[in-house]
């Protein structure tokens, strides 16, 4: 992404498309997780359809840190990286940086939460990875912006 696209308000056509698509993906990851904090807090089981193993990975002593459901935790990452590519949206070019530091540590994480359901707890969420699609499509999204425009 250019700086003239990335420093023009949202008006018109000049919209800048990738900060746009990382707050629509952010806000599909907010949903995932806020869902899976209810359902942590209120300790409904999470019916899974397509796999086993979501109470088996959202049961282990890994789905908590410090007695908060690390969906929150998700939850709240997935909102900062909203807000920062909203701020991007109108304008702020600073705030795409930073979407893009949240994003690669969000990423980061995420590859360890792969790893510990594959190798450590042996069994995986469809949930959690539905958030890890989610996280690696943000990835993708900052990584592609860091490209367009450049010869």
């Amino acid at each position: 992404m250019t700086e003239t696209e990335i420093n023009e308000p949202a008006t018109g056509s000049s919209i800048p498309k990738l900060p746009v698509a990382g707050a629509i993906v952010a806000l599909a990851g907010l949903a995932d997780a806020t869902y899976l904090t209810i359902h942590h807090l209120t300790a409904e089981p999470v019916p899974c359809s397509i796999i086993a193993g979501c109470e088996t990975v959202l049961t282990s002593p890994y789905a908590e840190i410090g007695g908060i459901p690390l969906a929150a935790f998700g939850a709240v990452a997935y909102f900062v990286a909203f807000s920062l590519a909203l701020l991007t949206i109108f304008g702020n070019r600073m705030t795409w940086m930073l979407f893009g530091i949240q994003v690669i540590l969000m990423s980061i994480f995420t590859t360890w939460l792969l790893y510990l359901q594959g190798y450590v707890i042996g069994a995986f969420c469809q949930f959690c990875l539905i958030s890890a699609i989610t996280t690696f499509t943000m990835l993708i999204i900052y990584i592609a912006s860091r490209f367009v425009g450049r010869s």
